[in-house]
């Protein structure tokens, strides 16, 4: 428990449990959309957004959220319009926003150690300003959810019925487009933007492996994300590793163990 004497590891707690609880809100729809790579490239987009604000000394944060969130808004007026190309149009939005991020990094004077934390996320020097505002950014999140389930899940699973049901799609997914723009843009700080994907994702793909209704597989899916988080941050600090990194290999191993155990019952 000496752990816990540190304020940066009690930050580091606050902040990962924090977006812990609020990634499989947004993956769980994301898988049930086909949209896995959604929230890898918005990354991308994330980190042209950090670069680019950087060179316009602003902060950089504010300029990941602002060129993700509206890169997310494009990608869905687009997919409109192109609904049966949606893998083509998810990749040329993110193969831009790489593209932006390169060119963004040889121009900005950003020290290389800034660009690195953004990358690969910097958990442990989370300030009490990061914390508020990761958790407006989750309240935010889970009460769009609580209030839009029904309409959430209709859509995710069929955008055509729930045309015919009357939801208004358009507004629907725009909105959780929206969402997960900022989810993005708020979990880099703790996993780094190469990496906040697989949280979102991960966790949720373990969930599924239990093949349980979509309540209780996203309930399985925030413990397996509050687990990677937890035992995580304590696997980074017992043995000094990227925290951010050790998160996501405790994800994956723990859907490897899943994945295991469930072909074990099944093999019964």
């Amino acid at each position: 428990m000496d752990i816990f004497t540190y304020e940066f590891m009690q930050r580091a707690f606050m902040a990962g449990l924090i977006v812990a609880l609020m990634c499989p809100l947004i993956g769980t729809f994301i898988v049930i959309k086909r949209q896995s790579l959604l929230s890898e490239g918005l990354g991308h987009v994330a980190f042209a957004g950090v670069t680019g604000a950087s060179l316009l000394s602003i902060y950089p944060p504010l300029g990941a959220a602002i060129l993700t969130v509206l890169t997310a808004i494009g990608i869905e007026l687009v997919r409109r319009r192109q609904n049966q190309y949606t893998d083509m149009i998810l990749a040329l939005f993110f193969y831009t926003g790489l593209a932006l991020a390169v060119i963004f990094a040889t121009m900005t004077k950003m020290p290389s150690t800034g660009l690195l934390n953004f990358l690969f996320g910097s958990i442990l020097t989370v300030t009490d300003t990061d914390i508020m505002t990761i958790a407006g950014v989750a309240v935010v999140v889970a009460l769009t959810v609580y209030f839009m389930y029904s309409k959430l899940l209709f859509t995710a699973f069929d955008e055509q019925i729930a045309v015919t049901a009357g939801i208004a799609v358009g507004r629907i997914n725009m909105l959780f487009a929206i969402l997960t723009a900022l989810v993005v843009v708020m979990g880099m700080t703790i996993v780094g933007i190469l990496l906040i994907g697989a949280l979102m994702i991960v966790p949720v793909a373990a969930a599924h492996l239990w093949r349980r209704g979509f309540g209780q597989t996203l309930i399985i899916s925030e413990i397996y994300s509050l687990a990677s988080v937890s035992l995580g941050l304590l696997g980074a600090f017992e043995y000094d590793l990227a925290p951010g990194g050790t998160i996501v290999l405790v994800a994956i191993l723990g859907y490897a163990l899943t994945f295991a155990v469930t072909v074990a019952r099944d093999r019964k």
